[in-house]
C-alpha cells in the first residue's frame, strides 16, 4: 500500500513538472498541446492519493522544485544529508512514509 502511495506521488511531481515546462514553453511564445489532458490526469490521480499526503506534498511543492527525492547510499538527494541508519533500514521496507530531517521532503529508496 506505501510503496503503490509512493509511486502515485512520484508520478503526480513528474506531471506537475511537465505541466511546468509546457507553460514556460508558451510563455516563450510557442504552441504546445497537451496541457489539459494533464491537467485532467493530475486530478484524476490526486483523487487516488491521502489528503494528509497531499497536504505535505503541497507545501513541500511550494518550497521546493522536487518534493520527493531518491535516497542513494544514505544520502537524501535533495538536501545531501546523511540519513540516520535506523530511518534508512526501516525504510527500505516500504512500511511508511519517511520525511528528510534535514530538508524535510519526502523520501524514497531506489
Amino acid at each position: 500500500m506505501i510503496r503503490k502511495t509512493l509511486e502515485l506521488l512520484i508520478v503526480l511531481q513528474d506531471l506537475d513538472m511537465m505541466i511546468e515546462e509546457i507553460s514556460e514553453v508558451k510563455r516563450l511564445g510557442f504552441n504546445a498541446d497537451g496541457e489539459d489532458d494533464l491537467l485532467q490526469v493530475r486530478e484524476d490521480l490526486r483523487h487516488r492519493i491521502p489528503v494528509s499526503l497531499l497536504y505535505h506534498y503541497d507545501r513541500l511543492k511550494k518550497r521546493y522544485k522536487r518534493a520527493i527525492v531518491p535516497v542513494k547510499d544514505n544520502i537524501c538527494l535533495g538536501c545531501l544529508i546523511k540519513i540516520p541508519s535506523g530511518i534508512s533500514a526501516s525504510g527500505r521496507s516500504d512500511s511508511e512514509i519517511y520525511f528528510c530531517e534535514g530538508c524535510g521532503r519526502i523520501l524514497y529508496w531506489v
